[in-house]
């Protein structure tokens, strides 16, 4: 009999009902302007229905007996093995007092425990309500890209503001979390098992396979997309098979994302009749104690050093902008070469969500390098959308946005946290504008030191000698 994954049910039933709750709230205090365009509501009514079959869902019947094993199995349980930090990764300091029963909150050494038939038959029916879940929101990217045309079209411009630009990194990275979430309980559960795989992830993921699959794909691509023969060559250059723990669809799609635009670069900077002339592309991979850095090299002209930032805004694009066809609730952009403006920015949060970054330097006139670095320890949780540093005023001055880690924080800390985000709402509503400095924790002042006299001496003092 399959085993039960109730412990990674426990993870699900909690975090994703969070999660989509939180985008349906974001969702629904976008500016009116915004949040009125018929793709963004659609959107939001996904996430709705989402939310509410889940928490709809009818929660299992455990007896007795296994409540007890449950208790003796928390008890009982080994320590989680101590992680190494990744020193390039700036660490928050611990504040207030650590609750160690919080780390075994989806953590227990459960073994030989035998589930009664409610909570086989509660497992299945939990994994086809995230499983429709997936499926409903498989065109999220491409309907909300097709509600920010609308935006554009309906204020008249070309650009994004920088508020609708963190909306949709938030917005993207959260997308990237749940379907990861979603994933992995569904792979856990029903497979396909493979060797080297828990779930979606690849304990010894070869980067260069990968890297040679992306290439074959995007070469294809390119010939289909400009009539080539032959596409320009990508020499790859690595030190040997490479393994690391790493989600194979996440880093393929990123150095297939970076190779079909040093392609689509350099056959649109020589032209479609001098194939045999292209110069190639170079992919480097290096390795060291901390992160795997891909680098992809070009000569298809480069960018000018105006135009770097905008390359990260959704829906700008180099090409031809492509349109959308009537029906396109499709799961990701995969037909076309370029020109819908998603493939770089959506590829730099794949690369954050595991701590990794992705990062381009241009040289105008020549040719640009694109720098993928991924993080191959595996002590870094998601990156999910930070908070202000409200806590202390020395963390405050440190860095404008940090991590929390809020079992740790005391009750005087999460009550200044959640006093600032209601000041926040409220300004939204047209209220008094919040103030951070309000909510950071004064130091307290310290009495000043009296001066101290000096006794004076009673030897008469030297007269200055006249010249």
């Amino acid at each position: 009999m399959r085993t039960p994954l109730l412990t990674q049910n426990q993870t699900g039933i909690e975090e994703l009902p969070i999660r989509l709750a939180h985008r349906v709230k974001e969702l629904d205090e976008l500016p009116r302007s915004l949040g009125d365009m018929p793709s963004i509501i659609k959107v939001k009514n996904w996430y709705a229905q989402s939310f509410q079959e889940l928490i709809e869902l009818p929660p299992p019947e455990i007896t007795s007996e296994l409540k007890a094993t449950f208790r003796d199995a928390a008890k009982n349980s080994q320590s989680l093995p101590q992680s190494t930090p990744n020193l390039a990764i700036p660490q928050s300091k611990p504040t207030g007092k650590y609750y160690p029963t919080i780390g075994h909150r989806y953590y227990n050494n459960f073994e030989n425990i035998k589930c009664t038939p409610p909570i086989l038959s509660y497992t299945d029916s939990f994994v086809k309500a995230i499983e429709n879940v997936k499926r409903r929101h498989d065109p999220v990217v491409t309907t909300m890209a097709q509600g920010i045309i609308e935006y554009k079209q309906h204020r008249k411009t070309s650009m994004i503001d920088a508020d609708v630009q963190q909306f949709l990194d938030r917005f993207y990275m959260s997308r990237i979390g749940i379907r990861m979430l979603i994933g992995q309980h569904s792979a856990l559960y029903r497979g396909p098992f493979m060797r080297n795989y828990v779930g979606v992830i690849c304990t010894r993921t070869n980067i260069k396979d990968i890297a040679q699959d992306a290439i074959a794909n995007a070469r294809f691509i390119c010939e289909d997309h400009y009539g080539l023969f032959r596409a320009p060559e990508v020499k790859m250059f690595c030190p040997g098979d490479i393994e690391f723990m790493y989600v194979p669809s996440h880093l393929n799609h990123m150095v297939f994302e970076l190779l079909k635009n040093s392609l689509r670069a350099v056959v649109e900077r020589f032209g479609p009749d001098y194939e045999d002339e292209y110069p190639p592309i170079k992919l480097v991979i290096a390795h060291g104690k901390e992160d795997i850095t891909i680098k992809i090299s070009d000569e298809g002209g480069g960018l000018p050093r105006s135009g770097i930032p905008v390359v990260w805004t959704y829906m700008y694009t180099t090409a031809q902008a492509q349109e959308l066809e009537p029906e396109f609730n499709k799961s990701e952009f995969k037909a076309p070469m370029a020109g819908f403006g998603y493939g770089l920015p959506i590829s730099r949060l794949y690369a954050r969500y595991f701590g990794g970054d992705l990062k381009l330097i241009s040289m105008e006139g020549y040719g640009t390098d694109a720098y993928l670095h991924l993080n191959r320890l595996s002590n870094n949780a998601e990156k999910l959308p930070g908070i202000l540093a409200v806590i202390s005023k020395q963390q405050q001055e440190e860095e404008k946005e940090v991590e929390i880690d809020l079992p740790r924080l005391d009750r005087g800390q999460l009550m200044r946290i959640l006093s600032y985000i209601d000041a926040c709402l409220k300004e939204k509503q047209g209220r008094h504008k919040a103030k951070l400095s309000n909510y950071i924790l004064k130091p307290k002042p310290v009495a000043p030191k009296m001066p101290v006299e000096k006794p004076q001496s009673s030897l008469p003092k030297k007269q200055p000698q006249q010249k």
